[in-house]
């Protein structure tokens, strides 16, 4: 095996890597959420901490990469493909370190009703990830396309989630009500955020194996 193909092997392997520890910050949010687990939100900084490190890794490799071989064709996509793929896996990093946040401040208090709907959003954040990363994984664009489909549920239910936070804050009472509304819409627009993301990946997917780039249809027509 070339060296090129062993340095590009352990590119991919460094992206898996790095998918495994954002679904793991993913799950920690989850359990934080659906068991009231503050200590849920030391594991997502630790793991943070590790995703942040492996944008760095991936970065320096993708430079090398381009540096050194020139490469073209199949190889540039999957190389430049890697690093947009890193830094949005980055960025959900972060959106769920924010998330992590916001929950803890939210059950310390009173259930509020919207929140029956922030886990569902979650499940299918988690659902779209593995699809995603599998797409990457296999070069399977039809499953990257699937995934596409799956972002519009996390829209509808964020939709469902600010209709009702807007009927609590008309009839809140209190200024705490009002605080806790708000988190929660925070919350939720940070999950779409990470249904968004996921998108950006898969469609980086689709780019690498097809050539084909389809973040701006409109500019093609």
């Amino acid at each position: 095996m070339r060296h090129f193909d062993v340095e590009i092997n352990d590119l991919q392997d460094h992206l898996l890597k790095t998918a495994e520890l954002v679904q793991n910050m993913i799950r920690a949010v989850m359990q934080e959420l659906i068991n009231k687990d503050i200590k849920q939100s030391e594991v997502i900084l630790c793991l943070e901490k590790k995703v942040n490190i492996q944008e760095i890794v991936i970065d320096d490799k993708c430079l090398k990469l381009i540096a050194l071989n020139q490469p073209v064709g199949a190889d540039l996509r999957f190389i430049t493909s890697a690093m947009r793929i890193s830094s949005d896996l980055e960025r959900m990093g972060d959106e769920t370190v924010n998330i992590g946040k916001k929950i803890v401040h939210l059950i310390k208090n009173a259930d509020l009703k919207p929140l029956v709907n922030v886990p569902k959003m979650v499940k299918i954040v988690q659902n779209m990830i593995v699809d995603c990363i599998k797409a990457f994984n296999t070069n399977n664009s039809d499953l990257a396309l699937s995934v596409l489909m799956k972002d519009d549920e996390v829209d509808d239910l964020k939709s469902k989630i600010f209709n009702d936070i807007k009927k609590l804050m008309v009839e809140a009472s209190d200024i705490d009500t009002v605080q806790k509304t708000i988190d929660l819409m925070f919350v939720a627009k940070s999950i779409e955020r990470l249904g968004d993301h996921i998108t950006n990946i898969s469609e980086d997917v689709i780019f690498m194996i097809h050539g084909k780039n389809i973040r701006h249809p409109r500019v093609y027509k």
